[in-house]
């Protein structure tokens, strides 16, 4: 298990700094929620950005693990963080980076 935590943070590492690279501001990581967790709250300018960050090392891209229940999940956790930190009439985005043997994939807008 202590091995795939560190290859999760080392694949929200990769992704933070790939936000950092095109010009975001990193707000947070690993914001927890009573639905589950936010890897990365990033600013793309005024918009604020909730990032799902998933890596596979082999098998199915990672862009198929995410499913309809881990949507839900993350707009119930996205409003969470919002009414904690008083930001109720923010415009905001959901991305996903995708990391694999193929690369990084960076979805702007993917759910």
């Amino acid at each position: 298990m202590a091995n795939r935590r560190a290859e999760g943070k080392e694949a929200e590492d990769r992704a933070a700094n790939h936000l950092v690279e095109k010009g975001y501001t990193i707000v947070t990581r690993r914001f927890k929620s009573t639905r589950g967790e936010i890897d990365i709250v990033a600013l793309d300018g005024e918009i604020l950005v909730f990032v799902e960050v998933k890596m596979r090392r082999k098998g199915e891209a990672p862009e198929w693990s995410v499913d309809e229940r881990k949507v839900a999940h993350l707009r119930t956790a996205a409003d969470e963080y919002l009414h904690k930190t008083e930001q109720y009439d923010r415009l905001v985005r959901f991305d996903m980076i995708a990391i694999d043997a193929d690369g990084l994939r960076h979805h702007e807008d993917a759910f």
